[in-house]
């Protein structure tokens, strides 16, 4: 059995390489042929901890991963975890892999994917709001995918969005990136608007002529009382495209609009169908919503992604 940390991963993967892993779940997923029973949801006071399985013809694997808003206090993390790769003939454990790390780089991935087809083609300028560990990935690969010159961060928290900014010369030392004094500004300036935080409550300003033309990524919300977007932006909008069908059952993003009339069931897409279709609605929406709660059909792909390259590289530690 193999054991893979985050910094083996770094040495493994490009981004092209984990947005193709992405791409081919989408489209197993469309066809069907995997086995992904309901993820488990333990809730605690301090945080949520998932138990994600998922079963394809060769791979199975399961994540444990935990979200604990509270560790940004500690100076830890809030998501933690551990992957599992198993044969899916056999059983036999094949690696264990950082959960968190995988996490980080999946769902950048997914990200970056709903980027990719659901934003202008040209689009130079993509705002974060909520500049935690996500928020990193989710950049970095929104500038795989589309030729940006400038970031614009907001966060409650001044040191955490300069502490991104730091971070983000290292690896896009060629970009602009900006922080700002507020949503509204960041709403006003970008093309393409990446959400990335726990919030209950909207996190951008409920004004539809600032939200007219902007292409969003809502990464963040994935339980009922959790909302990212604001009122006015759906009305914006004809359809909006999810990862999966759990995203209309679980987050508020979606619950909440529904609940009050401000969207109908049927405009809810799978974003599987776009994608295996090979269309982009960029070329004809001026406003898109992409909403994503991640699966664990994600986790393997990506997995299974990372074990075989580990293999022919020979990176990792043997147990």
């Amino acid at each position: 059995m193999l054991y893979l940390n985050e910094q083996h991963m770094e040495k493994i993967i490009s981004l092209d390489e984990i947005i193709h892993a992405i791409e081919v779940a989408f489209k197993i997923y469309e066809s069907k042929d995997f086995h992904m029973p309901d993820r488990m949801h333990v809730d605690r006071p301090e945080g949520t901890i998932l138990y994600m399985p998922c079963f394809v013809e060769k791979y199975s694997c399961t994540k444990i991963v935990s979200t604990f808003p509270g560790n940004i206090k500690l100076d830890l993390d809030s998501v933690q975890g551990t992957m599992i790769l198993n044969d899916s003939k056999t059983g036999e454990p094949l690696a264990i892999m950082d959960g968190a790390a995988l996490t980080a780089y999946r769902t950048g991935a997914v990200g970056g994917v709903g980027v990719k087809y659901t934003s202008k083609k040209d689009s130079k300028r993509v705002g974060l709001v909520g500049t935690g560990v996500q928020g990193f990935y989710q950049l970095l690969y929104a500038c795989e995918v589309r030729p940006i010159e400038e970031i614009y961060l907001y966060d409650l928290s001044k040191s955490r969005a300069e502490k991104l900014k730091d971070k983000l010369k290292d690896k896009l030392d060629d970009i602009v990136v900006t922080i700002t004094n507020s949503s509204e500004e960041l709403a006003r300036k970008s093309e393409i608007i990446i959400t990335a935080t726990p919030s209950e409550y909207p996190v951008l300003p409920n004004d539809k002529a600032l939200l007219n033309g902007k292409h969003i990524i809502a990464i963040g919300s994935y339980k009922y009382k959790m909302r990212e977007i604001p009122e006015a932006f759906y009305s914006l909008l004809d359809e909006i495209y999810v990862d999966t069908e759990l995203a209309a059952e679980e987050s508020g993003d979606l619950l909440v609009p529904i609940e009050k009339g401000w969207i109908k069931k049927h405009q809810i897409k799978a974003f599987s169908s776009l994608l295996t279709k090979g269309t982009e609605i960029n070329k004809s929406k001026s406003s898109s919503l992409y909403k994503s709660v991640g699966m664990a059909l994600f986790d393997l792909m990506v997995a299974k992604t990372i074990y075989e390259q580990a293999l022919k590289k020979g990176i990792g530690l043997k147990l």
